[in-house]
């Protein structure tokens, strides 16, 4: 461990590959699910038309060109040689297999690319797809992200994620089934969350075998539904107070085995309706090492035994 209070992502790939690592985000042209009619429309509550792509496809950039502007403009700006392609936009598991496996290893194939992010849905997982994923994994490192948001099956249903916290149970154990490293994504804030529930999320999800956690503030954004309900004044964002308090409660309920891939969000500029505060994030990742120092506590602080980690994860 360094003297972050956390198991942070980047100390932890300068460890795994031996100099910084960054990831280069990526837009397959693909969608979701909850977007096509498969499963619902409209997207969750909190997303707009865009989700949380960059229009990369729509604009006509291939994710070769995008690696090319990801990788100049990351080795300019870190020094970065090495980088993570992250799969971002909408759900990067929902297409025919051929089509995923001819993304995937394009990907792969740029030069300095060590391994692929893949941002998805729990149910859109088929085992073709997790046999693919695994596949690489055997020879580079891959990381299922999977969006959660919430352990509470009330709180998924008012935001229209058409999932259960089951789907997304028994999705992480398939993926570790086949040595796959998973990260979940969380969301504190969400409508008719209090304290009480975001920490029963955090339990809920040091009882499985993840390698990783990636958390999100639950900020407004335009053309969102979350926007509609803040306008109607049915809806209010944690101020950055509260956001902090809950932010360091809950990692502290996290084993430390856990990589904390993300402390908050990061808004399209543009975009974001509310809160203002997170716009500046160096003040609010500031503002979290120091509630941390205050009550002199770390990631696990309040964790139960962790659980064991599979083979694959602990390597490199």
């Amino acid at each position: 461990m360094t003297s972050s209070p956390y198991t942070d992502l980047g100390a932890y790939l300068r460890r795994r590959f031996g100099e910084r690592v960054q990831k280069i985000t990526l837009d397959a042209g693909l969608t979701c699910p909850n977007r096509d009619g498969r499963v619902g429309v409209g997207g969750c509550l909190y997303c707009n038309r865009r989700g949380s792509g960059t229009g990369a496809w729509a604009k006509g950039m291939s994710l070769t060109r995008q690696l090319e502007e990801g990788a100049a403009r990351l080795g300019k700006r870190y020094g970065a040689r090495k980088f993570i392609a992250y799969f971002q936009s909408f759900s990067n598991t929902y297409a025919p297999p051929d089509h995923l496996r001819a993304l995937y290893e394009e990907a792969l194939a740029f030069p300095g690319v060590v391994g692929l992010s893949i941002g998805t849905r729990p149910d859109c997982l088929s085992d073709e797809v997790l046999d693919l994923l695994a596949a690489y994994a055997r020879q580079k490192l891959v990381w299922l992200e999977l969006g959660l948001q919430s352990a509470h099956d009330e709180t998924l249903k008012l935001i229209n994620r058409g999932h259960s916290v089951a789907c997304f149970t028994e999705a992480v154990h398939r993926a570790a089934s086949r040595g796959l490293e998973t990260v979940a994504h969380v969301i504190l804030g969400l409508p008719g969350e209090e304290p009480a529930q975001m920490a029963a999320t955090a339990r809920y999800l040091a009882g499985l075998p993840l390698q990783g956690v990636k958390i999100h503030l639950c900020y407004v954004i335009r053309g969102s539904g979350l926007e509609r309900l803040y306008l109607a004044g049915a809806y209010r964002p944690l101020d950055e107070g509260a956001y902090v308090q809950a932010l360091v409660d809950f990692i502290e309920l996290l084993p430390p085995r856990l990589v904390i891939h993300r402390l908050t969000g990061d808004p399209h500029p543009g975009e974001l309706v509310a809160p203002a505060w997170c716009r500046n994030k160096a003040r609010v990742l500031k503002l979290i090492k120091e509630e941390f120092a205050r009550r002199g506590s770390c990631q696990g602080s309040r964790s139960a035994a962790p659980f064991p980690l599979p083979a694959s994860a602990s390597s490199g």
